[in-house]
């Protein structure tokens, strides 16, 4: 590797099992290899490629780099959230100056590692009003769904309000359908949701609580995730 201005050697690295969309971390020895001083603007970040190199997820979540004058070197302790669905991925470290380039780009090559990201470890935790009734595959569907990795998981409302009842006009967006809506518009109702993770309320829709979907954490509505609504009161837990 030929030393240019901005430039990075690899030392020893640890890594958490990784766990599809949990944000795990581990340590990694960096040298500043260039001929410059790391100061302001300097990041540790990562990529996920697949087994040929092809991008999965670019661009992860940064770490400030130590100020290192060239030659020196460091252990920093870094942050990394794990793809999803599970699979086997290749984690691929680099260092960026910000606004300027990746060191990759410069030809300082990344630290790369083929790993297998687990599944999910979670149960549904759902908090459910008394006035609604889990679809059998309900607790199936939503624990596959946080297996492949997301934090919070919500899905459709079938209404059940008597023969002459028609479903509140609110509902319209919850109906049962066929699958995963990326980037669902409507708050979720009666959603499960990880140990840890705490979901902003936002009132209530057609009598059943709504939250806020998060925004550092991983999430999905999915219309086949059916909850049965009918007008009662109460709450129990599933």
């Amino acid at each position: 590797m030929s030393k240019g201005p901005l430039a990075v050697r690899w030392g020893a690295w640890t890594l958490r099992p990784p766990h599809a969309g949990v944000l795990g971390g581990g340590t990694v020895e960096v040298e500043n290899a260039g001929s410059l001083p790391w100061r302001d603007g300097i990041y540790l970040a990562y990529h996920w490629l697949d087994d040929r190199g092809n991008p999965i997820h670019w661009d992860g979540i940064r770490t400030t780099a130590p100020a290192l004058a060239p030659g020196e070197r460091a252990t920093v302790p870094v942050s990394v959230r794990a793809p999803i669905p599970p699979s086997r991925y290749r984690l691929a470290l680099d260092m960026v100056a910000e606004r300027q380039a990746w060191f990759s780009e410069l030809g300082s090559p990344m630290l790369e590692a083929d790993l297998d990201v687990l599944p999910r470890e979670q149960e549904p935790n759902a908090a459910l009003p008394a006035s609604v009734e889990p679809a059998p595959d309900w607790a199936e569907r939503v624990r596959g769904a946080h297996a492949d990795g997301y934090a919070v998981v919500a899905g459709a409302i079938e209404w059940r309000g008597g023969l002459f009842s028609r479903p509140p006009r609110a509902l319209a967006p919850y109906e049962p359908g066929p699958g995963r809506v990326p980037g669902f518009a409507s708050p979720l109702l009666c959603p499960s949701v990880a140990p840890g993770v705490e979901l902003e309320r936002i009132g209530d829709v057609a009598g059943l609580p709504a939250f806020a979907a998060p925004r550092d954490e991983p999430w999905v509505y999915d219309g086949r995730i059916v909850l049965t609504a009918r007008p009662r009161s109460g709450r129990r837990h599933a």
